[in-house]
């Protein structure tokens, strides 16, 4: 009896201080998810840059003038990259969490010997990697029939990083918040999406008035793609150490919030 009571008692946590095994087990299954369908993942959103690259330089033909010192087509490439991997980072993370919950498959998580921390960083890892997939192509793409090239390696990474970190938990705090489609959608459509055409994307801020110029070097939306056009084109509207500062700063409690939410099964544990 007493063999029985002591083989059926709680065991302690036996994969040390982080549970290597199962943290990157889960990063593998996230980035399996989006591999899997690629075509609606990675190609669409490609896709998407293209055919914005292609209609808006039709439609202007060569009557910009040049933005930054650059053609304007060279510095619209940029910003376009940058709006996919901002659109498809946080889109990674809040579907994850909200199918789960959808189709009851969350139990699987919650249940697993995983811990918070670990289940929150393997989420946004794989955010990021989506965003650095769709990245890395739509630059091969743009460098082979553009007059464009990286300049800052390191800055290209470093905010791509940043940006895929900060969505990607960005995206798990909507997904847990998420119950339905709607409610997703609602985020997306009137948040993500706008922030993402209107941060400097398609413009230089330079042409805003000034309180809305003001008020763009504190959207975050804005450094990331500030920060990853000045990788290409070594101009900003911005401050680049300012964007990176700012950028880890508001990463750091974005993801704080998505471990706390989870960690006290915020809309999970029913």
């Amino acid at each position: 009896m007493v063999e029985i009571e002591k083989k059926y008692q709680i065991g302690v946590r036996r994969f040390g201080l982080v549970n290597w095994v199962g943290a990157y087990s889960l990063y593998k299954k996230e980035v399996l998810r989006f591999l899997i369908v690629s075509g609606q993942t990675l190609l669409g959103p490609i896709l998407t840059s293209i055919l914005f690259l292609v209609v808006i330089s039709l439609a202007i033909g060569d009557e910009r003038p040049d933005v930054l010192g650059v053609p304007y087509i060279e510095f619209l490439a940029n910003g376009l990259i940058m709006m996919q991997v901002i659109q498809q980072s946080f889109s990674h993370s809040s579907s994850s969490l909200m199918m789960s919950k959808m189709m009851g498959t969350i139990v699987d998580i919650v249940n697993s010997p995983l811990s918070a921390l670990e289940v929150t960083i393997s989420i946004v890892l794989a955010s990021i990697t989506r965003g650095l997939c769709i990245a890395s192509i739509s630059t091969f793409i743009f460098v082979l029939f553009l007059d464009l090239s990286i300049q800052n390696y390191l800055l290209w990474f470093l905010y791509l990083f940043l940006s895929g970190f900060f969505l990607g938990s960005a995206g798990m705090i909507a997904g847990l918040y998420a119950d339905k489609f709607d409610q997703m959608a609602t985020v997306t459509n009137f948040v993500i999406v706008p922030l993402s055409f209107l941060s400097g994307t398609f413009y230089s801020i330079e042409k805003l008035p000034d309180i809305l110029k003001s008020l763009s070097y504190y959207n975050p939306f804005f450094h990331m793609i500030d920060g990853f056009r000045y990788s290409f084109i070594g101009q900003s509207d911005g401050s680049i150490i300012f964007g990176i500062i700012f950028l880890f700063i508001i990463s750091l409690i974005t993801f704080f919030i998505s471990y706390l939410l989870y960690k006290r099964g915020y809309k999970v544990k029913t």
